[in-house]
């Protein structure tokens, strides 16, 4: 299943905004339930004064919505600890295919899997919101880690948590059909941002037809097509560039059929 991604909402209702927050989750395609509460903040057993000892040690920056913040292959160096808003991280295979891996928000890190050694990025990060973000340098990291033995332990259990979520969406890509991942995450968007609408049950979050297609390992095109042929079902419905599902039933079949 999909694990939430944060508050995704800009400019919609209250009760909207609440649906968008109901949790504070990262977003990846996987049916381990147990990869639903998301790891641990990285400073939430840091005291008061570790935090500001981290801290200090930081780069603050402060992105908008669509800008990068590492790229795959370039030159790595440390970690970026999210401080607001949301990241996506994706692989970018030689042929320009994209295969989103996840949407990370505060708390989490982005920037692994190596934490302190310089090396180039296996896959690539961007803002898909506006951001504020804390870079700490893997040279100024290592000697925090042997310093403060909870920031320490929170590396380990994050990159575990990553580790256990990339394993997770390549079982869910390698077993399940397409058609299969695209009712599954549909379903569990309505889970995470779902808010009652007279037709149904409106996803209350600003993910585009690309940004589904890139979570379940297929095209827009795809996409956009399958959703349409839902609509003339009635098993979903667009309605303000938003996504209403008006069958979750038919959904939870599509789910658990064999193939496409």
């Amino acid at each position: 299943m999909l694990l939430q991604a944060g508050n995704v909402v800009s400019g919609r209702s209250p009760s909207a905004a609440a649906a968008a927050t109901k949790s504070s989750s990262s977003l990846l395609l996987s049916e381990n339930q147990q990869l639903m509460g998301g790891p641990p903040s990285l400073m939430e057993k840091l005291t008061i004064r570790e935090r500001e000892i981290v801290l200090k040690q930081g780069r603050r920056k402060v992105l908008s919505r669509g800008q990068t913040i590492f790229s795959q292959g370039a030159k790595h160096d440390g970690i970026f600890l999210i401080e607001s808003g949301r990241i996506r991280v994706f692989y970018s295979s030689p042929l320009g295919r994209e295969i989103t891996l996840a949407y990370w928000h505060a708390g989490n890190f982005v920037g692994g899997p190596e934490v302190f050694d310089t090396g180039t990025h296996q896959w690539s990060g961007v803002a898909s919101s506006n951001c504020s973000i804390v870079q700490l340098p893997g040279k100024e990291l290592r000697t925090l880690a042997v310093e403060i033995p909870n920031l320490a332990i929170g590396l380990i259990e994050g990159l575990a948590f990553k580790g256990k979520c990339y394993s997770a969406l390549a079982q869910m890509l390698g077993t399940r059909s397409i058609t299969q991942r695209l009712a599954h995450l549909l379903l569990h968007l309505m889970d995470l941002y779902g808010v009652e609408d007279p037709d149904g049950v409106v996803i209350a979050a600003a993910f585009t037809h690309a940004d589904l297609a890139h979570m379940v390992g297929a095209t827009r095109q795809w996409v956009t097509i399958s959703l349409k042929r839902m609509q003339k079902k009635r098993i979903v419905l667009t309605k303000r560039s938003q996504i209403v599902v008006c069958l979750p039933n038919i959904l939870e079949e599509m789910r658990g059929q064999a193939s496409d």
